[in-house]
């Protein structure tokens, strides 16, 4: 009799309990030789192998209706019982002082400036520590006592994301009521996001849209991919606003506009034209441009001069042959939504930072 394999869940079923449980998952053969948690990573879309790992520590995942370790290795044909989810200790997230730029304030909601290198909120699988300071939902909880409870006790008031690299303007509830009536202007895509972004190379067309599903990468499951099967709808809009020729490469400087806002958007879209993000290593681009790596490309033969100023800050010298920066070039620049009890337009803007307004500078020299 041949074994039925089911199709892939995602977590989100699993997790709000739309799936029967418990449900079963056949092993292909093509498996063997996987450890079962890096098997039920990938089989469990969206779930991380932390939680796989605490999902058969609490004996919720059975193989062959027997308790396993997470580092068995599979022989394929096994068959893995799900028996319900992870239960994990509730985390709370703390008030912290931490600065905060303000660009808007009123009673229902506030716009925050967010700085890159700030996480928005600690992570799911955090269990408290470092790991749940430092974020902005830590710096809001002391800057404004309470904020709406929608987002659950991890993330209070947040109604969007951030990248923890990417910098700009970021939407926060005060009220339940306020968090709702956001969360449906984003959705209905009735709020305007937009992004300035410098990418390697130069696109082909002054502007264009990439409407191309993103879903989570099967092996790297901190990367995000457009060449998976059942993706979510995501749709970028960009254009043009500079062409830079320089020692260090060609670079353009992008207006971007996103109707959606799927993880790491704007990073895989761009990515998966060939022009990643500068910055961004984890779509392929270097933390550090050289000269000599762009010369060897063109040519072998010529003679490399020596190398000049290194770093993302300083001052400018002459015959600049290595740059680097310590973040995505990506900021969301500009906001329009309607406000959630007024009904009035709110137009927000935030300037790019100075130390991407100097690698430009740098860049143009």
């Amino acid at each position: 009799m041949r074994t039925k394999v089911l199709p892939r869940c995602r977590p989100r079923e699993l997790e709000t309990g739309n799936l029967k449980l418990p449900f079963t998952i056949a092993v292909p053969t093509e498996a063997a030789g996987q450890r079962l948690d890096q098997f039920l990573t990938s089989e469990l879309s969206d779930i991380s192998r932390a939680r796989v790992q605490q999902l058969l520590a609490e004996t919720k995942a059975l193989v062959n209706g027997a308790t396993a370790k997470p580092s068995l290795k599979l022989k394929g044909g096994e068959q893995i019982t799900i028996l319900g989810e992870p239960q994990s200790a509730p985390l709370r997230a703390i008030a912290e002082d931490i600065p905060l730029d303000i660009v808007y304030e009123d009673d229902d909601l506030a716009v925050v400036n967010k700085p890159a290198g700030m996480m928005v909120h600690a992570g799911a699988g955090a269990t408290g520590g470092e790991r749940n300071r430092g974020t902005l939902v830590n710096a809001l909880l002391h800057r404004f006592g309470s904020l709406s409870k929608v987002g659950g006790a991890l993330r209070p008031g947040i109604v969007h994301r951030l990248d923890k690299e990417t910098s700009g303007l970021i939407v926060v509830a005060k009220t339940d009521v306020a968090h709702r009536k956001l969360a449906m202007q984003f959705s209905s895509r009735q709020m305007t996001k937009r992004y300035i972004a410098l990418v390697h190379g130069w696109p082909a067309n002054d502007r264009g849209t990439i409407n191309t599903a993103i879903s989570r990468d099967a092996v790297r499951r901190t990367r995000m991919t457009t060449r998976r099967r059942g993706g979510r709808t995501a749709l970028t809009h960009y254009e043009v606003r500079e062409r830079i020729a320089s020692r260090l490469g060609k670079f353009a400087l992008l207006d971007v506009r996103i109707e959606t806002g799927r993880t790491h958007q704007i990073r895989v879209h761009m990515a998966s034209l060939g022009h990643a993000v500068v910055g961004d290593a984890l779509y392929g681009a270097t933390r550090e441009l050289r000269a000599d790596r762009v010369q060897a490309r063109r040519s072998t033969k010529k003679q490399l001069p020596a190398r000049g100023f290194e770093g993302s800050v300083g001052g400018v010298q002459q015959g600049v042959t290595t740059l680097s920066l310590k973040r995505n070039f990506l900021h969301a620049a500009g906001l329009e939504l309607t406000h959630p009890r007024t009904g009035e337009p709110l137009s927000l803007a935030a300037p790019l930072p100075e130390e991407l307004n100097q690698f430009v500078l740098k860049l143009r020299e």
